[in-house]
């Protein structure tokens, strides 16, 4: 409660909504609901588009004083003063709105994803009871309605929305195929697709609806021997990741880190015995191992992030259906790069002179 007023009261002392209002220009904003819509939710949140603009003003002004600010002394001109504030003010604040904006569309497509993931999920225990409806002696459109069951959640929902519009005079065909339109789904949009095809033509539209609950029951079965078949590949990749690249790493860094320690000892050697004469000589490794060490930490993570990608594309078919994947393969290869760094420095420390 105590966090709702403070809300409220910060939304109407700096007026969030009307900001968030003034930057989204009146002839796209149904195109914003309906893509709100498909996410579930039914109110364009205008409120969170005015803190984004506040929260790029701050980063705005928090990085010129950081950064810009400092660089002007006695020598800059005034000039040169105003487009140096000009710039970072035009181009920090598109920046950070971009950012922003791209993180939330983000959210909002795996939120999209994961509704229509849910909708085929449930698609064929909706059909099964919309045809056993149908052989009771229901029309399509009863039989429709009357297979609308809270364990079948986003469908039926959607379904009961589209209910509501053929009961507000709209035809079945058409609210159905709004329902399709929302979600880039092609089984959704095939079956529904099928089902109008047989009302049209007179056929027996639960002899339809069991053959596309077949034909779905068997994709779905095709999917799963593909994804046990390709599990091979899958554990390939992953000891790749996690095992063999932070290894590699970390024994090119003891690697580096030992050479350096010859390099110097042969060099103290070789300047402290006049009468030495070495078959090869040393120069100095001017490679950074701080450096390096950050770098190899970068890149296996780097290696993580894409690898979870293949993964994901692998075992789902898509990069979305897998993404939770990538956070782990990326915390797991540097941790283990980590690990492995410990024990490689404890067990390479005898080499180093």
């Amino acid at each position: 409660m105590a966090g709702n007023a403070l809300f409220n009261l910060l939304n109407s002392v700096i007026f969030l909504e009307e900001f968030g209002k003034a930057f989204v220009p009146k002839r796209i904003r149904p195109f914003i609901r309906l893509h709100f819509l498909k996410a579930g939710i039914t109110e364009v949140p205008y409120k969170l588009f005015g803190g984004i603009f506040y929260i790029s003003l701050i980063g705005t002004m928090l990085a010129y004083f950081r950064y810009v600010y400092p660089l002007f002394d006695i020598d800059f001109s005034l000039a040169k003063v105003f487009l140096y504030t000009a710039a970072t003010f035009i181009a920090l604040p598109l920046g950070f709105v971009a950012l922003l904006a791209f993180a939330y569309y983000f959210y909002l497509d795996m939120r999209i994803f994961n509704r229509t993931k849910r909708m085929e999920d449930v698609l064929p225990d909706f059909l099964r009871l919309v045809a056993e409806n149908l052989k009771g002696g229901m029309s399509f459109e009863n039989a429709l309605w009357s297979s609308i069951k809270p364990e079948f959640g986003v469908l039926a929902s959607e379904v009961r929305l589209a209910a509501k519009k053929v009961m507000t005079g709209q035809d079945v065909e058409e609210a159905l195929d709004e329902l399709t339109s929302k979600y880039r789904s092609p089984i959704l949009t095939r079956a529904f697709d099928l089902i109008l095809a047989g009302m049209k033509g007179g056929g027996r539209i639960a002899d339809i609806i069991d053959r596309i609950i077949e034909d779905i029951d068997e994709a779905n079965n095709l999917k799963a021997e593909m994804k046990a078949t390709n599990l091979s590949y899958i554990i390939f990749v992953t000891f790749i990741v996690i095992v063999v690249t932070p290894a590699l790493f970390t024994l090119s860094f003891q690697f580096l880190i030992v050479l350096k320690s010859m390099a110097a000892k042969i060099a103290v050697s070789s300047s402290g015995s006049a009468n030495v004469g070495l078959p090869i000589s040393f120069g100095k490794v001017n490679i950074d191992t701080e450096g390096f060490k950050m770098f190899s930490m970068y890149a296996v993570g780097m290696i993580s992030f894409f690898a979870s990608m293949i993964v994901s594309i692998i075992s789902s078919g898509t990069i979305k259906g897998g993404i939770k994947l990538v956070p782990i393969y990326i915390l797991v290869s540097i941790l283990m790069y980590k690990v492995m760094m410990l024990v490689a420095g404890t067990l390479f420390k005898g080499l180093v002179f």
